[in-house]
C-alpha cells in the first residue's frame, strides 16, 4: 500500500480536504485506484452530535456513518463509497484502546500514549486503507490521509508520532508527505511572506515527518522567488512546491495540479511511474469551464437554521450546483433564516422580516433542508405555504418534508394545533412522530441511519419519473421522527399523496402535491450521492420546474433514456 499524507499549518481552513481530494483525482486519472482516510483529532467518537455551527454538516455514509464533511468532499470527487472506518478519531482510538484495558489485553502492562494508541491508530490506518471502496475487488493502490487540524496542536500530537512510525515501517518507496500552508500577502508591503510556512515545516520536522511537497495556498499564483526561498529553507525542490491559488471555483484544483506536475512528484516519489498513465482529465477540465461559462442563473430561496455558515448545508449546495450545471444554469442561492419570517419577527426585527419575506417572493424555488429543534419551524411552514399557493417549486428534505406535512393538516385539514412531537409533546394533531426504533436519551447513533430502500407506489409520479422510472431508490437518512402512519389516510383524501414508502410500507419515504408545478417532500437527504455529472434526482427536478422545464425533460426521458 502507497499512502499519501496531507498536513497543514499556520491555520486552520486551508481548503485541505479540497487539497487531499484533488490529490486523489489527478492519481485516479492516472489509472490508479484511490481510498481515503480523515483524521480527526478531537475526542467525539464521531461527528454526529456536533453543532453544524461549529465543526459544518455532518454528512451521512452508506453505511449510517456520521462524518465529518470532508468525507463528502472524498465521495463526490472521486466517485467512491466510503464507511466509517474511513473517519479516525481520537474518540474512536482511545475507546479502543481502553476497550481492550478493560477486557485485560493488555496481560497487565501500564497502558501508555506510546506505544498503546500509536499502535493502535497505525494498524487502524492500515486495516481501513486496504478496504475496496469502488466497488472493485482488492485493495486501492494508493491512500490519501488527511490530518485535520494544524500541526502543532496538543490534541494531534498521538498521530503525527503514529505517521511517523508509519512512514518508517512502510518504507520511503511507499510514503509521500504533502504539507499545506499559507503564504499571506500584507496588503502594504504586497510581498509574498513564506515565514509563517517556514516555521510550520520546521515544527514538523521537529516532530520527524519532512514534507516531499508544499502545496501554498494563496490569493494569486506564487513568484519564482517565492518558491526559491521556500526550497532552500524548507528542504524540499522548487518543483515540488505548489501554488494552490484562488480559483474560480474547485474543480480547478484538480488542474492546477496537473499543470505543475504534482502527480510525477507524487508518482515518484511512490515509485508508481512505470505502472502510472499521463492524467486524463478531459472530462473534469469540461466540467470546470463550463460553469466558468455560464451565464444564466436560477434564484434558489434555502430557508434554514444554521443559514450563518454556509458549510452546515454543504452537501445540499453542492447538490443544487450539480443539477444547475446538468441545466446549464449557475445557482443563485439567497439565504433565509428561517426565523425572520416568522410573526414575531415583525415587532422584533422589522427590517430582517422584510427582507426575508422579499427574498422568499423573488425566488423561482424554494428548499427547506434538514434540522433539528424547534427554532425557526414555524418560519419554515409559512415557507411551505407560500410555496404551495403560489405554486412556486418546493423541495422538503428530511425535517422540509415534515414541516410540509404540518402545514398541510393546518391550512388544509384545519388541524391549528397539528404539529410534530418533536416540537410539541401534547399536540392533539401529531402529525410527525417519534420513530420507535430510536433511543429517547442517548442522542449519538439512535436515528435511523445510513442507505434505506424506498419502494415508490406507483411509477406515474414525478419523483419516479425523475428517477428513470425506478421502483424503487436507495437514499441515506438521518431522523428520529416520521410521518404519523395513523394521518396518511386523511391526507391523502385531502389530496396529499405519498409516492415512496419503506419496505414495511408504514413510513412515509416520498410525497407529492398533484396539481402543483413542484410540491416534492423527501425523508432521506438525497444530497449525500449527488456527483458532478450525475445529479440527484429530487434536486435536478427542482431546478427544472423552477425554469419551467420539467415537462418537456420527463417527456423526452419517459423510456429511460
Amino acid at each position: 500500500m502507497k499512502y499519501v499524507l496531507v498536513t497543514g499549518g499556520v491555520v486552520s481552513g486551508l481548503g485541505k480536504g479540497v487539497t487531499a481530494s484533488s490529490i486523489g483525482v489527478v492519481l485516479k486519472a492516472c489509472g490508479l485506484r484511490v481510498t481515503s482516510i480523515k483524521i480527526d483529532p478531537y475526542l467525539n467518537t464521531d461527528a454526529g452530535t456536533m453543532s453544524p455551527f461549529e465543526h459544518g454538516e455532518v454528512f451521512v455514509l452508506d453505511d449510517g456513518g456520521e462524518v465529518d464533511l470532508d468525507l463528502g468532499n472524498y465521495e463526490r470527487f472521486l466517485d467512491i463509497t466510503l464507511t466509517k472506518e474511513n473517519n479516525i478519531t481520537t474518540g474512536k482510538i482511545y475507546q479502543s484502546v481502553l476497550d481492550k484495558e478493560r477486557k485485560g489485553d493488555f496481560l497487565g502492562k501500564t497502558v501508555q500514549v506510546v506505544p498503546h494508541i500509536t499502535d493502535a491508530i497505525k494498524e487502524r490506518i492500515e486495516s481501513v486503507a486496504h478496504v475496496p471502496v469502488d466497488g472493485k475487488e482488492g485493495p486501492a493502490d494508493v491512500c490519501v490521509i488527511e490530518l485535520g487540524g494544524t500541526v502543532g496542536d496538543i490534541e494531534s500530537m498521538p498521530f503525527i508520532e503514529a505517521l511517523r512510525q508509519l512512514f518508517f515501517s512502510v518504507g520511503h518507496d511507499n510514503f509521500c508527505l504533502i504539507h499545506v500552508s499559507l503564504i499571506p500577502v500584507l496588503g502594504v508591503v504586497g510581498e509574498q511572506k513564506t515565514k509563517p510556512t517556514q516555521h510550520s515545516v520546521r515544527e514538523l520536522r521537529a516532530l520527524g515527518l519532512t514534507p516531499h511537497l508544499l502545496a501554498c495556498r494563496s490569493a494569486q499564483p506564487l513568484l519564482d522567488n517565492t518558491k526559491q526561498k521556500l526550497s532552500q529553507f524548507c528542504h524540499v525542490p522548487a518543483a515540488n512546491i505548489l501554488s494552490i491559488h484562488d480559483v474560480p471555483n474547485i474543480w480547478h484544483i484538480p488542474l492546477l495540479l496537473r499543470n505543475q506536475n504534482a502527480h510525477h512528484s507524487i508518482l515518484k516519489q511512490l515509485d508508481l511511474l512505470s505502472i502510472a498513465t499521463p492524467p486524463d482529465l478531459e472530462a473534469w477540465t469540461r466540467m470546470a469551464e463550463t460553469f466558468d461559462n455560464l451565464t444564466d442563473s436560477v434564484r434558489i430561496a434555502m430557508v434554514g437554521k444554521y443559514v450563518g455558515l454556509t458549510d452546515s448545508y454543504l452537501s445540499v449546495v453542492k447538490a443544487l450546483l450539480h443539477a444547475c450545471i446538468a441545466c446549464s444554469l449557475k445557482p443563485s442561492i439567497d439565504w433565509i433564516a428561517a426565523s425572520d419570517l416568522e410573526d414575531d419577527s415583525v415587532k422584533s426585527a422589522p427590517e430582517a422580516h422584510a427582507a426575508a419575506w422579499k427574498t422568499l417572493r423573488n425566488a423561482e424555488c424554494v428548499l427547506v433542508p434538514g434540522g433539528f429543534g424547534d427554532r425557526g419551524v414555524s418560519g419554515m411552514i409559512l415557507a411551505a405555504k407560500y410555496a404551495r399557493e403560489n405554486n412556486v417549486p418546493y423541495l422538503g428534505i428530511c425535517l422540509g418534508m415534515q414541516i410540509s406535512v404540518i402545514e398541510y393538516a393546518r391550512s388544509v385539514l384545519g388541524f391549528e394545533r397539528a404539529n410534530s412531537a418533536e416540537f410539541d409533546k401534547e399536540t392533539h394533531n401529531p402529525v410527525v412522530i417519534f420513530m420507535p426504533e430510536g433511543s429517547r436519551t442517548h442522542m449519538g447513533s439512535t436515528m435511523r441511519l445510513g442507505s434505506r430502500r424506498t419502494l415508490f407506489q406507483t411509477t406515474d409520479c414525478v419523483t419516479s419519473k425523475l428517477y428513470c422510472n425506478a421502483q424503487s431508490v436507495d437514499e441515506r437518512h438521518r431522523h428520529r421522527y416520521e410521518v404519523n402512519p395513523d394521518m396518511i389516510e386523511v391526507l391523502e383524501e385531502a389530496g396529499l399523496k405519498f409516492v415512496g414508502k419503506d419496505e414495511t410500507g408504514k413510513r412515509m419515504e416520498v410525497l407529492e402535491l398533484p396539481g402543483h408545478p413542484f410540491y416534492v417532500g423527501v425523508q432521506f437527504h438525497p444530497e449525500f450521492k449527488s456527483r458532478p455529472g450525475k445529479p440527484s434526482a429530487p434536486f435536478l427536478g427542482l431546478i427544472l420546474s423552477a425554469k419551467g422545464q420539467l415537462e418537456a425533460y420527463l417527456n423526452r426521458h419517459q423510456n429511460g433514456s
